[in-house]
């Protein structure tokens, strides 16, 4: 895995950090992963900044989960006072879940009008395709073939990005995401022909197909950001052979993409069913699936759904606060200027620069490829500027189906000033790795 630490380099690390690591090892097992080829210390953060065991400060321009900032004041005194008051299940009424539903329903176009909470993104997915397969009476799922979408079992079947070891079972069918440097524009009859051959595959298997999950933006594909005839093209055939369209929004939602509060609004479409995480609570954990009455009636009346911490006064305190946030700050329109300026900038000091294939991005979602001869990806030199940038305190991260796409992806408060910082840094960083 690109921008992993590897165990075996554990001596270059001080002895403090070493000793952390072992125990880490020892208590937390070897399914778990670190940054970077010098892990990061982390004891505290504010606003776009984390702060190492040694008082240095790092920008981040990598976690979308604190969208208002780290530590964000409002949040935290929201879940300060309604912990000090109230938290509890949504089988009682309490006026805050009602009120915030009521709120984050009318953020979305008509009919998505209902919403269940969950606890993570993870869990919203696992319950996306339940209600999708009591509606339809079928069992199958198309995603992109480098697809993630969480960690609960049923997630992680339509997660190929786990890898050659995390099983795809049958029922789950898997097409190529547009991929804008080797195959052109991909337009939209040639990703409906893709996704009619998977509904073929899928009856050829013995399942008819219940669902499409697709990330709004494509971002463990890449942050590949076709035009948007494109997914309208996979919604239509969705809708063709009878099945659900389900817009995983973890990762664009909430006004990441700058010019809507939702990713699949970029692309004109109407979804069936909605996913949200890990933004929505600043990383209080909420998230939830937002859809149609219709669906959730049927899925209601054949089951009952209850999740014990999905909604509780404390999670929804902090979602409330970060629609506050995202308002009285007018974020959505930040994000959109900001997030061009930083394309177009990137896009112009990157130009000379052997090596960079393309620069893409939807508001403050960012991405620039790395390739060698002949437009192969360079996931080497893409995992160097990301350790480049680590040394020179700035954060980011790398993703793609060839690990080979630097992903920047900074809090929506991330100031101008930052900017122009992180600009020059990652343009000095790619120059630096092709050297």
């Amino acid at each position: 895995m690109v921008n992993s630490f590897d165990p075996q380099r554990e001596s270059a690390l001080n002895s403090a950090d070493r000793d952390l690591v072992r125990r880490r090892s020892a208590a937390m097992g070897a399914a778990y992963r670190l940054f970077y080829d010098r892990p990061l210390h982390v004891v505290s953060a504010h606003g776009v900044t984390l702060v190492d065991d040694a008082g240095r400060e790092y920008l981040d321009a990598y976690n979308n989960v604190p969208v208002v900032g780290h530590s964000n004041k409002r949040v935290r005194d929201a879940v300060h006072e309604q912990l000090g008051r109230l938290n509890t299940h949504t089988r009682y009424l309490t006026d805050e879940v009602v009120a915030y539903a009521e709120w984050l329903t009318a953020l979305f176009p008509s009919p998505l009008d209902q919403v269940i909470f969950t606890c993570t993104g993870s869990e919203a997915v696992d319950l996306a395709l339940r209600v999708a397969r009591a509606v339809t009476g079928r069992s199958g799922v198309i995603v992109t073939r480098h697809a993630y979408h969480g960690v609960t079992t049923a997630a992680a079947e339509v997660s190929p990005s786990f890898g050659p070891n995390n099983s795809i079972p049958d029922h789950v069918a898997l097409i190529d995401a547009p991929d804008s440097v080797r195959d052109g524009t991909t337009g939209p009859d040639e990703f409906a022909r893709r996704t009619d051959a998977a509904v073929a595959e899928l009856e050829a298997r013995g399942h008819r197909v219940a669902a499409v999950l697709i990330d709004s933006v494509l971002s463990s594909d890449g942050l590949q950001l076709p035009d948007a005839a494109v997914l309208a093209a996979v919604r239509e055939r969705a809708r063709a052979h009878g099945a659900l369209y389900i817009a995983d929004e973890v990762q664009s939602g909430f006004g990441r993409t700058g010019s809507h509060w939702w990713g699949f609004e970029r692309h004109g479409i109407d979804p069936d069913l909605v996913v949200l995480g890990k933004p929505m609570g600043n990383g209080i954990p909420i998230a939830g699936v937002v859809g149609r009455a219709a669906h959730f009636e049927a899925f209601g009346s054949q089951v009952r759904y209850f999740n014990t911490f999905g909604g509780n006064p404390v999670s929804i305190a902090a979602a409330n606060a970060v629609l506050d946030e995202i308002e009285d700050r007018r974020l959505l329109e930040h994000a959109d200027a900001l997030g061009r300026r930083m394309a177009i900038e990137l896009a112009d000091r990157l130009a000379g620069e052997s090596g960079v294939a393309e620069v893409r991005a939807a508001g403050l979602f960012l991405a620039v490829e790395l390739v060698g001869d002949g437009d192969f990806p360079d996931p080497a030199r893409t995992s160097r500027v990301v350790n480049l940038m680590r040394e020179k305190q700035i954060l980011i991260s790398a993703s793609g189906t060839y690990d080979n796409v630097l992903k920047i992806r900074p809090p929506l408060v991330f100031p101008e000033s930052s900017a122009d910082h992180f600009l020059q840094a990652l343009v000095e960083s790619v120059a630096q790795s092709g050297r």
